[in-house]
Order: structure tokens, then sequence, then C-alpha cells
């Protein structure tokens, strides 16, 4: 067995740290509770979560951001019986406790799986987040089946597909057996195709008129992984009598739903950290990572990574990372690997 050391190394901020830098901090290593893993991070995921919460906590307390990680599980809570110590692990995290960006992380057990075998530490790091992220969507929210080919004739809009959620969303959508619209620029296409879009919308052009040159009479589902306000009007034109619409993203303005109602339209919101925050059904998370590992084990899904930091976990890399993801136009998912620089503790 690995010997875990006294002492670790993290990173994180506090109200007083001037944005965006991060600071490097050595605290005693933690012991985990009775459902936790004490897991050693190996690659760690950088999402648009991590530069807004960095914005916007002004916590006088440390905080360590990092919501998707693979890495190997050290130490197992009492009450842990899927885990043992060695095994590679993959999951997002909660924004109620430290985060990924640290050598030894705490999570509870129930939001984590074990990797999928076939992919490397930088393919896992990009999963977590943004996967959970659509197969809540997708499955939870929106009500469709979660098996190969089981919603054939329904019909996905992906607003932003060429994103961290939108290139996993359109992968599992296509899985299971919808005709999936999705929109980017025109130099983005190849990367939708490759990522089961049947049809590529250029976002910078009416999509009614382009899903009309298709022979597309509109569709049922509507995934916004943007601010919905600007296309509002263009999904009025789209979505069909009875159909759903799904956001991610908050609105800058106040937006009206009310011509909705006549066409009986229904409005989700799908956060990520809901469950964590409030303790409600987390133990699904763990069960979504797990379906989702054994569905890249059988190729039918494949990572989204795009850009590797693959010289170590330091400050450095991070705060590089960050300010890359921050530009807003990252296509799939940025990863930091190499684990953190070992030292003497």
């Amino acid at each position: 067995m690995m010997a875990v050391p006294s002492s670790m190394k993290r990173f994180g901020f506090t109200r007083d740290t001037p944005y965006p830098r991060l600071v490097e901090e050595e605290i005693v290593t933690p012991e985990p509770g009775e459902h936790d893993l004490l897991i050693e991070v190996v690659a760690l995921s950088i999402n648009p979560v991590d530069t807004k919460r960095r914005e916007i906590v002004k916590a006088e307390t440390f905080t360590v951001l990092g919501y998707d990680s693979v890495g190997y599980v050290r130490k197992v809570g009492t009450a842990v019986t899927d885990f043992k110590v060695n095994d590679r692990v993959y999951y997002a995290g909660t924004t109620q406790r430290g985060g990924s960006q640290q050598e030894y992380q705490l999570v509870d057990a129930r939001i984590v799986a074990k990797a999928p075998q076939n992919l490397t530490d930088e393919e896992v790091a990009a999963i977590p987040l943004t996967a959970l992220t659509a197969y809540e969507l997708l499955f939870e929210k929106f009500h469709l089946i979660p098996q190969k080919g089981a919603n054939e004739g329904k019909e996905l809009l992906v607003i932003n597909g060429g994103g961290g959620v939108g290139s996993i969303m359109t992968q599992l959508a296509k899985w299971a057996g919808m005709k999936v619209y999705a929109t980017a620029s025109p130099q983005n296409f190849e990367w939708l195709e490759k990522n089961g879009v049947d049809v590529p919308l250029d976002y910078h052009h009416s999509l009614y008129d382009q899903l009309a040159e298709v022979g597309g009479e509109g569709v049922d589902h509507v995934a916004v992984l943007y601010d919905i306000e600007p296309y509002l009007s263009e999904i009025k034109k789209i979505i069909q009598p009875l159909g759903h619409i799904g956001m991610i993203v908050n609105t800058k303005e106040k937006i009206d739903l009310n011509g909705f109602k006549n066409d009986s339209i229904s409005f989700h919101w799908e956060y990520v950290f809901t469950k964590t925050d409030h303790d409600k059904e987390i133990a699904t998370q763990g069960a979504i990572l797990k379906k989702l590992a054994q569905l890249f084990e059988a190729n039918q899904l494949h990572s989204h990574v795009t850009t590797v930091y693959s010289k170590g976990i330091t400050r450095a890399s991070l705060e590089q990372a960050m300010a890359a993801v921050s530009k807003g136009s990252q296509q799939g998912k940025l990863v930091v690997s190499g684990g953190f620089p070992k030292a003497a503790h």
C-alpha cells in the first residue's frame, strides 16, 4: 500500500487574493469520513464553472476549485464497500467541499465511479462534469430513455454544440437514437459531426431558415448551452407543441416565456451540483458515471478532450488553463495532467 504523506499541497484563493491569482498552501492531509474516499489527484479538467466561481466567490475561507478529476484511491471510509485502495476513479465533486486543485481530495464515494479502463488519465478527466450535465438534462429532465436507439423519431437541437457539454450531449443523444442538430461556427462543423451531429447549423444565421432548408419542421427538444435570450424568438418558431427546452446558463436579461404557454412547452434548468448542494439523490451521480464508463469502454462514446497541459498540476499551469477557458471559445475540454510535483513532506 502506498504511504500517504502527512501534509499536502493545494491551490485556492480567499476574498483577499488578487484576481485571477491562486495561492499555494500546505495543509495536513485529511482523513476520510465514513462515506469518503481520499483520492490522489493525477489529472483534472478546467470548466467555465471554475472561472465563474473564481470571479464571484468572496469567502474569507480558502476556496479550492476543480470539478472534474481522475485519481487513485489512497484511503477508504468505513462505510464504503464499492472501492478499494489503488482503484482509479473519476468524479465531478461538489461545490460544498474542496475541489480537485489539491494533491489529495476527500470525495463522497457515492458520487464517484471507477474510471473507464480504455481511456488515458487526460481523456477521463475531461468527462465527469460535462457528461453528468448532459446525461441529467437528456434523461432526467427531458425524460428520454437512456438506452441505445430507444428514442428514434425524436429530434434534439443543441445550441453551442461545440463546447464541453455540447460535445458529449450530442454523442449521448445520437447513441440514444435521436436526430441531432447543433450550432457552431462553420469552421467547427467537422467537430460537431465527429460528435454525432447529423445537421450542423451556423449560429450566425437564422436557425429556423437553416432547418427549413434541410426539410426540418421543428424539433421537440432544445438544449440551450448558452444564454437563451438571443435565441428565444428563433426557438419559439422551432420548438414543437408539447416540446421541452433545457438551459444550463443564467440569462443576463429578464425573459418573457408567456409566448410558449399555449404550446405547453416545458422548461428545465440543469445544474450538476443541485444534488450535492442539497444532499438529494447524490448516489444517482455515481450510478450515472458507472453507466457512462461502460459506454466509453464499449466505444459507444469517446472523450472530448482537445487541449492538454501535461507538465504537472502547478499554480502556473492552473492559472494558464483557467485564463484560456475564461475566453469562452474553448472547443471540447481542457485538461491539466501529470499529477502534483512531488516534494518532501
